[in-house]
C-alpha cells in the first residue's frame, strides 16, 4: 500500500465514524424531542385534570354559599319573627 492509499483509507474510515455519529445523534435527538412532546402532553393533561378538579370545586363552594346563605337568610326571618311577637307579617 502506498502512503496515499493508507491516508485514503484513514479518511473514508473517519466518514464513516463521522456519518455513523451524526446518526446516533441524530436518533438521540429525536428520542428527546419525543421524550420532550410526551413529557408535554403529560404536563397538559395533569393541567387540564387539575383545572377540571379546581372549577368542580369552585361550583361546589358556590353551591354551599347559596345555601349557606339561604340558611342564614332563613335564620334572620325566624330570629325578625321571635323578637316580634311571633308574627312575620309585622315586618312587611
Amino acid at each position: 500500500m502506498s502512503g496515499e492509499s493508507a491516508l485514503e483509507l484513514a479518511a473514508r474510515r473517519l466518514e464513516r465514524a463521522v456519518m455513523a455519529l451524526e446518526q446516533r445523534l441524530g436518533e438521540r435527538v429525536k428520542a428527546a424531542g419525543a421524550q420532550a412532546g410526551g413529557l408535554f402532553e403529560q404536563d397538559r393533561a395533569n393541567l387540564a385534570a387539575e383545572l377540571d378538579e379546581a372549577r368542580a370545586r369552585e361550583r361546589a363552594l358556590e353551591e354551599a354559599g347559596a345555601e349557606a346563605s339561604a340558611a342564614l337568610g332563613r335564620a334572620i326571618l325566624e330570629i325578625r319573627t321571635a323578637l316580634n311577637g311571633g308574627s312575620a307579617a309585622q315586618e312587611h
